[in-house]
């Protein structure tokens, strides 16, 4: 699974840094006309996927996890192939609409490892998981600059699907998907409809701000994504922007891959929102000083930190779920959360975007900022309300046994 998710990141994350580029090239495009599609070709997928996202994760619940994943690579391959061969920005925009149909390979894998995870364990685990697909999207959008400038836009979505395709070959003759049994709660195998998931999660109030904050961290991650090239060309220039763009990119990677682990054996010890709080607020400060930069290297230098504190975001979300959701409910949970991420995605592109093109590029970051550290307060506050507070007034109470 490790290295199916390496593949599939690394081949979603090579296009990334030349997306807008590749649109500039399809016409002759005003820079606003250029930023604005740019967002929305990014939005597009998310939107598709925001609506199909708990309907796989039913599935996998009810079906078993694996012919998803064999279905999402496929699905994925074909459209990144066809995109090579696009002649207008509404080709690109359909064939990213239908990718979204198919997306969520990499969140249903997770669904998939954490349900066959003890809970003691389950952010080391899935952080160990998470490095697959972070050295993808480390080396993916390096290796993505390198083929662009060398061979093309067009050649270079081809030669991605195929890398792709391999991700399903692995799953289908590497995974063997186990029922396995992983506690003698009953609640854990009972068969629960879509009504009782949800009001799972609406009892527990920790749980559902997890779930609501995939939204506001997705569009602080990704509201940056779609205009870093652009700009990455206005600090450094346009001398092999494809290459620069994709180490701007894999800086955050590289922060990512070296944490992630660490911050979920931390999760496992110490405790998951504890730990989620501290990273959203590292988060928040990090990208704030970008609004400044006026190299490349300042960029690059502040992309790595970003990597290493929002590196166990996903993970511990994931391990808190895993946590706090009986098991044969969790693939519909875990779908709700990649449905709200996919939401924040939507937003994101489309925001950051909007914002660059009417106000400039410094002000992506403020905004950026300010939701993450935003995030960190609600989540700080829900977490001393719902859960600190209560077992601190209980521990403090007299024994009346």
């Amino acid at each position: 699974m490790w290295f199916a998710n390496f593949f599939v990141s690394g081949s979603m994350t090579m296009v990334l840094p030349f997306i807008s580029l590749y649109i500039e090239s399809l016409g002759n495009f005003s820079s606003t006309y250029v930023q604005n599609w740019s967002g929305w070709i990014f939005a597009i997928t998310f939107v598709t996927a925001f609506i199909f996202s708990p309907i796989w994760g039913r599935i996998g619940d009810k079906y078993g996890r694996k012919n998803i994943l064999i279905i999402s690579a496929v699905g994925i391959g074909l459209s990144v192939f066809l995109m090579g061969f696009v002649t207008s920005v509404w080709q690109l925009f359909l064939l990213r609409m239908f990718m979204g149909i198919v997306t969520g390979f990499i969140p249903m894998s997770q669904a998939l490892i954490a349900t066959q995870t003890p809970k003691e364990v389950a952010g080391r685990v899935l952080g160990t998981l998470q490095t697959g697909s972070i050295t993808g999207s480390l080396m993916g959008p390096l290796l993505g600059g390198v083929l662009a400038d060398s061979f093309g836009y067009a050649n270079t979505f081809r030669w991605v699907a195929i890398t792709i395709f391999i991700s399903a070959i692995l799953v289908f003759f590497g995974i063997k998907e186990i029922q396995m049994k992983l506690s003698e709660n009953k609640a854990d195998y009972k068969s629960y409809s879509s009504k009782e998931v949800l009001q799972h999660i609406f009892r527990k109030p920790v749980l559902l701000i997890v779930l609501l904050l995939s939204v506001l961290v997705q569009v602080a991650h990704f509201s940056v994504q779609p205009i870093l090239s652009l700009f990455v060309a206005e600090i450094h220039g346009p001398a092999s922007i494809a290459l620069f763009s994709g180490m701007a990119f894999s800086a955050a990677g590289l922060g990512n891959l070296l944490m992630t682990r660490r911050w979920g054996r931390l999760g496992d010890r110490i405790g998951y929102i504890k730990i989620l709080i501290c990273l959203l607020f590292m988060a928040g400060i990090v990208y704030f000083p970008a609004a400044f930069v006026t190299n490349i290297w300042q960029l690059v230098g502040l992309r790595f930190l970003l990597g290493v504190s929002i590196g166990g975001i996903v993970p511990l979300r994931i391990a808190y779920i895993r946590q706090e959701a009986p098991l044969s409910m969790q693939g519909e949970v875990l779908g709700y959360n990649t449905s709200l991420r996919f939401l924040g995605n939507i937003i994101g592109p489309a925001l950051g975007g909007f914002i660059a093109g009417y106000f400039g590029f410094s002000a992506v970051f403020y905004v950026t900022s300010g939701l993450l550290v935003l995030s960190g307060f609600i989540m700080l506050v829900t977490w001393y309300k719902y859960e600190r507070a209560p077992k601190h007034s209980h521990s403090l109470s007299p024994n009346k046994g």
